[in-house]
């Protein structure tokens, strides 16, 4: 993983057993703007590749969507939650914080 968050078309039903679910969690896409982020993405790349494969994604998606999953590094959303309270608080969130060490 890169750090980021994933969407993955799990069209077999079998990603979460392939998935290391020590360092990730994989959830449901189930937040209109999250899906409407993922449709766009592949809207996109079809701009770009003319893939068949992703026009037909797009074509039944009433019926595929509901296959996306959303991948979350447990160590990004440790990020994202550090930086969320920091802001909260009107300040920058401290370096042991961001990786972990804090006491949070």
């Amino acid at each position: 993983m890169s750090g980021g968050i994933a969407y993955v078309l799990d069209a077999d039903g079998d990603f979460k057993r392939r998935c290391n679910l020590g360092m990730v969690d994989v959830e449901r896409l189930d937040q209109p703007e999250e899906i409407r982020l993922v449709r766009d993405l592949i809207r996109r790349h079809i701009e770009f590749t003319g893939s068949t494969y992703a026009a037909g994604i797009l074509r039944d998606w009433i019926d595929v969507q509901s296959r996306f999953v959303k991948i979350m590094p447990r160590d990004y959303r440790r990020v994202l939650m550090a930086e969320a309270r920091a802001r909260a608080e009107g300040r920058q969130p401290t370096f042991a914080e961001l990786v972990g060490t804090g006491s949070g």
